[in-house]
């Protein structure tokens, strides 16, 4: 269910090549391309046909609402060509409290890098645009599209579920990693604190935790941080995918910037916690050309480790991607889109362990030869380091090695 307008659909379609598919060109072919063409942002005010169009949604990175596998019975407006009266309003972001079973969840992928990681909410109110995590948002019953940014679930007992997990008399103190799946600093943290809630706890058992966030509200918990630092249990890497805000406003609208990014990494490193900056996800024709400039910046901040991720587009993703890509870029989406295909063996999705975080052919491994060269020049992920296991202990109990 795609409202894309019938100019967007006479382009090409999603998981398509084209018979006249741009050539493959180098990356300093496209950034210069791309510096010449300075990436103009269009003003997607409003989209349709013959002016029956519906409202930009500003500030939501989704347009629209993708069908949801998982139900058989669904409502849904499609071919909006069809409709004479189309209005969809902005809806308020809805806070949906429950009360959960589980909290932590174990990892079976082999390539995402932990084995454990909890997730206060599900949905995420940044409304990143690539966001691998919408597509989950259709197990909770609703939409990987406008529902995975307005309708945020709430588990409002994670601290309690959590306490009663680390209590498990086989629990290993294996680290835990937040926000495994969406921001656990969104901007539903600044109301319910859940996230603080299960930092404490953390703290109590000398429970070793890695945190991954795009927001500067995690600097509210900089004493906790600073306390688990002292004793080793406690690691944080910041999102920053690119310098030029008029991308993020629209690629990751309900975000901070990449100025008060930095200043995250600055105070807390500051501060003694050991911090790292994730470049995710890399997408060629947008903000590849920008890792150079975010890990030398990250660095000069106090960074000491990095990742990166390449772009894939799975599930509703593909054509959630799809319609924003043509609407804010129709002059470059072509170009971008058929250069993510191109590393993705003609596709944009990937589900194939070791290949689908980091794409393949020539566009990728020129960001992967990028990241090899400016993470040695500027130090990064150098030293040994590994979060603290051995003091692990439960109330009432010495701490015990393992």
């Amino acid at each position: 269910m795609s409202n894309e307008s019938t100019a967007a659909n006479n382009r090409s379609k999603p998981g398509q090549l084209q018979q006249d598919s741009v050539p493959v060109k180098s990356v300093a072919a496209i950034n210069k391309e791309k510096e010449e063409t300075n990436l103009q942002v269009s003003n997607p005010s409003t989209f349709g046909v013959e002016g029956k169009g519906l409202l930009y949604h500003h500030g939501r990175g989704a347009q629209f609402n993708t069908k949801n596998r998982f139900l058989k019975n669904e409502s849904t407006r499609e071919h909006i060509e069809g409709i004479d009266d189309w209005e969809e309003g902005n809806i308020p972001t809805q806070y949906i409290e429950q009360q959960s079973k589980t909290i932590v969840n174990k990892i079976e992928s082999k390539d995402v890098g932990m084995s454990y990681s909890m997730n206060p909410y599900a949905g995420c109110e940044h409304g990143c645009i690539y966001c691998y995590a919408r597509n989950v948002h259709e197990y909770w019953g609703y939409s990987a599209g406008l529902d995975f940014e307005q309708k945020i679930i709430i588990k409002k007992n994670a601290p309690q579920l959590l306490r009663k997990f680390l209590m498990h008399p086989k629990w290993d103190a294996t680290p835990i990693m937040l926000s495994g799946n969406t921001d656990c600093y969104q901007p539903a943290e600044q109301k319910f604190r859940l996230t603080r809630g299960l930092l404490e706890v953390c703290n109590e058992f000398n429970q070793p935790v890695g945190i991954l966030t795009k927001n500067s509200w995690i600097l509210k918990d900089k004493d906790v941080l600073q306390d688990m630092a002292k004793k080793g249990i406690v690691s944080a890497m910041v999102s920053i995918t690119s310098f030029n805000e008029d991308l993020r406003r629209i690629m990751e609208p309900r975000t901070t910037t990449a100025k008060q990014k930095l200043k995250v990494i600055n105070e807390l490193s500051s501060a003694g916690v050991r911090m790292g900056v994730m470049m995710g996800p890399m997408i060629p024709g947008l903000n590849e050309h920008e890792m150079h400039r975010i890990m030398k910046a990250a660095a000069d901040n106090g960074a000491t480790f990095t990742a990166y991720t390449f772009i894939r587009l799975n599930g509703a993703i593909k054509l959630l991607f799809h319609d924003w890509l043509f609407k804010n870029f129709p002059n470059h989406a072509d170009k971008v889109w058929h250069l993510i295909e191109q590393s993705h063996d003609g596709q944009v999705n990937d589900t194939r362990f070791g290949v689908r975080m980091r794409g393949e052919g020539h566009i990728a491994q020129m960001v992967a030869q990028q990241y090899k060269k400016y993470g040695k020049l500027y130090n990064m992920n150098a030293e040994e380091w590994s979060l603290n296991t051995n003091i692990f202990k439960r109330p009432g109990e010495q701490g015990k090695l393992f």
